[in-house]
């Protein structure tokens, strides 16, 4: 073999080495958590909570509450970044109920997601009457344009979460299909709830295919074979399946959430810890 053809084998060895390292060690940067999951405690102390989130290692955190009644933010925005800047914390989203869509509230609730930092406003649930029609969902699907177009003047990208009602057929139709195919891509984006979906038994994989880059965010919460919610690792979903999708699904923040934990602290602190771990 020629001192060319050497080296060139030898790059390419080295190339090789270099690439299966960087995808082993692929990994969530900024661990993020659902603030539901700890909502008893932060309603008893706001700040004393989130700095045992920021304890742990969280860098991220979603609000789920805080904007539903936008006459009444305790505490006020302003103070809210404040704390999570002392913290080392940022707050790229947040939930907020339907009825914070309509003209005469959005530009209030986009005026105070800024105030906070939120990049996301995230809609978890649609009006009920409206979700048990088809065009109940369409309906709904020209709100989140309408709502998208006007948050995205002020640079904060709406975006909806699902629970497992999306994936039962209304009227022969899938409600998230539906969703998916009237929205606007660009104004409208998917916080996919993968512990849901992994109970209505539907594929993420499926539709990160179908839909590359509409899932900028997730909710990752896991289950045991019986059902039962449980800390992320601990349950039967295929974390590096789906993770090694992340960049075909457009995924930036990863959530921990669980509805009912028993030791709320202890629960994002084991869930933490293995997906700090976790590499795909």
């Amino acid at each position: 073999m020629d001192r060319r053809r050497f080296m060139a084998s030898v790059g390419a060895i080295a190339l090789a080495r270099v690439s299966g390292w960087a995808a082993e060690s692929h990994h969530i940067e900024k661990i993020g958590v659902q603030l539901y999951t700890v909502r008893d405690l932060l309603s008893k102390d706001f700040e004393g909570t989130l700095r045992e989130v920021a304890r742990i290692g969280y860098k991220e955190v979603e609000f789920a509450g805080y904007l539903a009644d936008i006459t009444k933010l305790t505490p006020p925005p302003k103070r809210v970044r404040e704390i999570l800047d002392s913290l080392g914390l940022s707050a790229p989203s947040s939930h907020v109920p339907y009825t914070a869509l309509a003209r005469e509230t959005w530009p209030r609730v986009l005026e105070a997601s800024a105030a906070v930092g939120h990049r996301y406003v995230v809609n978890p649930a649609i009006d009920r009457d409206l979700a048990k029609r088809a065009d109940g969902w369409k309906q709904a699907a020209e709100t989140f344009n309408r709502a998208g177009r006007e948050s995205s003047g002020l640079g904060i990208q709406l975006a909806y979460h699902n629970h497992t009602e999306e994936f039962l057929p209304v009227q022969g139709k899938l409600p998230y299909d539906i969703l998916l195919s009237e929205c606007d891509g660009a104004l409208v984006k998917m916080e996919m709830d993968l512990g849901w979906v992994h109970v209505a038994k539907a594929d993420p994989l499926e539709y990160f295919a179908r839909y590359p880059g509409r899932f900028p965010l997730v909710h990752v919460k896991d289950f045991d074979k019986d059902g039962t919610m449980t800390e992320v690792g601990r349950g039967i979903i295929d974390w590096k399946a789906i993770f090694s999708k992340s960049e075909q699904a457009g995924i930036k923040h990863y959530f921990v959430e669980h509805d009912q934990p028993k030791a709320p602290i202890e629960s994002i602190r084991t869930s933490y810890a293995y997906l700090e771990r976790l590499r795909f």
